[in-house]
């Protein structure tokens, strides 16, 4: 008869919620594996399905050990989890997906070599609702490309040292998702953390997962990312926005004046700059009279709120934005702040909100950056004529759906930067460049009438954006 050890090496924990569809194939994939030194825990967090039947089938197994509780979220389950594992490293599996046969073995092996070793994740495989194999998931190695850890691992199949864990307190249980992002922030700040270029466990997309609530997502990796800073008594870094507006003559100035709910977009753009508690100054800069007009006439008893009269030259197209931040930077009243981050925000992106401002700023303060754009994900390909034909571009003819690499494009008009690295370089983006991920309304940017009315039918349906 089989003795489970007291103490085994890995404590593997199942989370369910109603996936009854998937759930035995992932605890199977866990009794499968190569490496047997394991426990494994399955929580049931109150499903209504037929999930109970099949874990109660494994009620038996010397392996395993059960919890049925009501429904109490992730990062309480998370944390009792920790509370009850008996094993030296730890790892969550949702029940929708599973493990390759040696995932235990690999990460373990090398966790176990290196006592300051705290975390390690593998890259993984996408697969659809029936387990096919849609991409690869995959990451620079940690090992010799990665100096920026402003990507987190994912928060299931992490491999973590228990007692460091412990030591951190566990799970922060204010927050519903993100729990890997909520972990990643702390634990990459006082412990050693790898990856393991393979892919060793199936992520499932079937369009229930948590994940697809993008905006919640986000809004939770911003309040992670706030609550730490206020938490871990970071120094406040004053900021200004800068917000440039080409004259009457160009056609990036034909939006500024554009109604959304009866609000015109340079004020929408305003207002969010305004609420932002990271900013101590919002400037407008243009060469406009009309616009100079509006904002004195709006916000001139506002303190919080300077206009720059930008030279005209300065304005073109074909004219760097630097020299008119330069300008700005020569003003008193900024001298009077002495800010350490510039934040430039476009006109034309009239849906960023105030949180995606303070991101940013929170973002450079907790990685060290130098500077930061605020970005989309983009899975599309990119060609370029080279004048015998279209041709892909950054080795994308390797751009199967198994080898894709993230590519990210600039989206939401937001660059910060460190104002000494400014000074140093003379550009916007330089240095250590960090990134902030925006909701896809965020993105939206006003460039001909058809963004236009997109903007009008968006602002009608969420008026407070």
């Amino acid at each position: 008869m089989f003795i489970p050890k007291p103490n085994p090496l890995i404590t593997i924990y199942i989370t369910n919620y109603n996936y009854g569809k998937y759930i035995k194939e992932s605890i199977e994939s866990v009794l499968n594996q190569t490496c047997q030194d394991f426990e494994l825990i399955i929580i049931d967090d109150g499903s209504t399905d037929n999930s109970k039947e099949i874990i109660n089938s494994y009620s038996n197994n010397e392996k395993i050990r059960i919890i049925f509780q009501n429904n109490k979220g992730l990062n309480i389950t998370n944390n009792i989890a920790l509370r009850v594992a008996r094993g030296k490293f730890i790892m969550r599996l949702d029940a929708d997906d599973y493990l390759d046969s040696n995932a235990l073995l690999v990460m373990s092996n090398i966790i176990s070599k290196d006592d300051e070793l705290g975390l390690i994740f593998p890259d993984y495989f996408l697969v659809d609702a029936d387990g096919n194999v849609l991409s690869v998931a995959k990451r620079h190695s940690f090992d010799n490309n990665v100096s920026l850890l402003d990507q987190p691992a994912h928060g299931a199949c992490t491999m973590i040292r228990k007692k460091f864990l412990q030591i951190l307190g566990g799970y922060d249980e204010q927050f519903k998702c993100q729990d890997g992002y909520e972990l990643w922030i702390k634990f990459t700040k006082k412990y050693k953390v790898t990856n393991v270029n393979t892919p060793l466990f199936y992520y499932r997309q079937h369009g229930l997962n948590l994940t697809s609530d993008e905006r919640k997502i986000l809004n939770t990796r911003a309040s992670i990312k706030d609550k730490y800073i206020k938490k871990n008594g970071f120094k406040n870094m004053k900021s200004v926005a800068i917000i440039p507006v080409r004259g009457s003559k160009y056609k990036s100035n034909n939006v500024v004046f554009t109604k959304l709910n009866d609000k015109y977009v340079i004020d929408w753009k305003i207002d969010e700059a305004l609420k932002s508690e990271k900013i101590s100054l919002v400037v407008v800069s243009s060469p406009d009279e009309k616009i100079e007009e509006h904002v004195l006439a709006k916000y001139g008893e506002n303190t919080k709120i300077k206009f720059h009269k930008r030279e005209e030259e300065l304005a073109r197209l074909n004219i760097d934005l630097t020299q008119t931040i330069n300008n700005i930077l020569k003003q008193d009243y900024i001298s009077e702040i002495d800010p350490q981050i510039l934040v430039v925000l476009s006109v034309e992106n009239p849906f960023v909100k105030s949180a995606f401002i303070d991101d940013a700023i929170n973002s450079m303060n907790i990685f060290k950056t130098d500077s930061l754009i605020s970005v989309r994900q983009e899975t599309s390909m990119f060609f370029q004529h080279d004048g015998g034909g279209m041709k892909p571009i950054l080795n994308q003819e390797k751009f199967s759906k198994l080898e894709r690499e993230a590519l990210y494009k600039y989206s939401g008009g937001i660059i910060a930067v460190k104002t000494s690295q400014f000074m140093k370089s003379l550009k916007l983006i330089s240095g250590t460049v960090g990134h902030i991920v925006i909701d896809e309304q965020s993105a939206h940017v006003l460039k001909t009438k058809y963004d236009v009315k997109i903007a009008q039918f968006l602002a009608k349906q969420e008026p407070e954006v």
